[in-house]
C-alpha cells in the first residue's frame, strides 16, 4: 500500500487503498508512523555506533565503520551499506583530513647507511619485516601556544601490527630505541635472523646505538635508497592513521596525555580495527596466519613485484 500512494498518490489515494486491501486509515497511519519510528530508531543505533567507535579512532572511514557495524550486529539486522552512507553522510559524520607536519627526517648527517633490502619482497609471514619512522603530534599550551612531539612507530609489514612505539619530547634516538626494544621484547626467545628493519636514513636508524641493537640480534637492516616517502610507504602510512584518524579530534596539553591516548590508540589498531589490506581481519587475526593474505585494494607496487617474478620464471 505505502509504495503504491509514494508511486502514484493521485491514482492510489489512501482512502481507496484501504478498501482495497480492508484496512482502516487509522490502521494504515498507524502503520506508517510505526515503520517511521522503527527507522528513525535504527539510524539512531547507527549514528551512536558510529560516534562510539570513533571515540576510540576519531578518524575512522565509513567503509571500515560499516564493516565493523555489519560484523558485530550482523546482516539480517543491520541496514545496508547504501543507507548507513546516507546515514554518515546526514548526520555530518563524514571526516576530512588535516595537511601540515614539520621535517623529522635528517638524512644529511654523514652516519653510515644500508642498501634497500626489500624493494621486490613481499612478506609472507608475521617478523619477516617491520617498518619503521617517525611522526609528529601537536601539544597545546594555550589556545594560541603549541609544540611538537614526535611518535615512532614499528609496524609487521605482513600483519599491520604496531609492535613498538614510543612518544619523546624530542628526535633523540633514545625515543626509536624504546620503541625498538618494545618489538623486541614481543618476540623474546624467537629467532630474528630472517627478520629485515627497514627506515628511511634518519640519523636516529643510522645511529650507532640503533644499528647495534640490531646486529646484536641478528636482525638485516634495510633502508630507503632516497627521501621518497613511496620508499617506506607502509610505514608512512600507518603514521598517517595514527594521526588523522586514530589520534583526530583530540588536543593534547602534555606528553602524559599523548602517551595514554597512544596506547589506547595502538589496542584498537591491533585489535578491533579491520584494514583492507589484511583481508579485512586485525592485525591481530592475520598474525595467526602464513602465506599470501587477500587486499582489499589494488597494490601496483605487488602487482608489478608478481608480474616481475613470473617473467623471470623460465618455462
Amino acid at each position: 500500500m505505502t509504495n503504491l500512494h509514494a508511486e502514484d498518490a493521485l491514482h492510489y489515494p489512501v482512502s481507496v487503498l484501504c478498501n482495497l486491501f480492508g484496512v482502516s486509515k487509522q490502521a494504515y497511519y498507524k502503520h506508517n508512523e510505526d515503520a517511521l519510528m522503527a527507522k528513525a530508531a535504527k539510524e539512531e543505533f547507527v549514528v551512536q555506533f558510529i560516534r562510539e567507535t570513533r571515540q576510540k579512532d576519531g578518524g575512522i572511514g565509513g567503509r571500515k565503520l560499516w564493516y565493523m557495524y555489519k560484523q558485530r550486529f550482523g546482516e539480517t539486522d543491520a541496514v545496508g551499506r547504501d543507507t548507513f552512507e546516507t546515514i554518515i553522510d546526514r548526520n555530518g559524520l563524514k571526516v576530512r583530513k588535516k595537511m601540515r607536519k614539520p621535517k623529522t627526517t635528517d638524512s644529511s648527517h654523514g652516519l653510515p647507511t644500508f642498501p634497500n633490502l626489500v624493494g621486490d619482497l613481499i612478506p609472507m609471514t608475521p617478523n619477516q619485516l617491520w617498518v619503521s619512522d617517525i611522526t609528529y603530534i601537536d601539544i597545546w599550551l594555550n589556545d594560541t601556544t603549541y609544540m611538537f612531539c614526535y611518535l615512532s612507530l614499528i609496524l609487521d609489514a605482513y600483519t599491520e601490527e604496531i609492535v613498538g612505539w614510543s612518544v619523546g619530547p624530542t628526535l633523540e634516538t633514545a625515543y626509536p630505541i624504546k620503541a625498538l626494544n618494545m618489538a623486541l621484547e614481543r618476540i623474546d626467545g624467537q629467532s630474528t635472523h630472517n627478520l629485515i628493519h627497514h627506515s628511511d636514513r634518519g640519523c636516529q636508524y643510522a645511529s650507532r646505538e640503533y644499528v647495534n641493537i640490531l646486529r646484536s640480534h641478528g636482525v638485516q637492516i634495510s633502508m630507503t635508497e632516497s627521501g621518497d616517502p613511496k620508499d617506506n610507504a607502509q610505514a608512512e602510512r600507518v603514521n598517517n592513521t595514527m594521526k588523522n584518524e586514530l589520534l583526530r579530534g583530540k588536543r593534547f596539553s602534555n606528553i602524559r596525555e599523548v602517551e595514554q591516548s597512544v596506547k589506547a590508540a595502538v589496542d584498537f589498531y591491533n585489535n578491533e580495527r579491520p584494514h583492507m589490506s589484511i583481508d579485512m581481519l586485525t592485525p591481530v587475526e592475520a598474525a595467526q596466519k602464513t602465506g599470501e593474505i587477500p587486499m582489499r585494494w589494488k597494490s601496483f607496487r605487488q602487482e608489478y613485484i608478481k608480474n616481475s617474478q613470473k617473467a623471470c620464471v623460465i618455462p
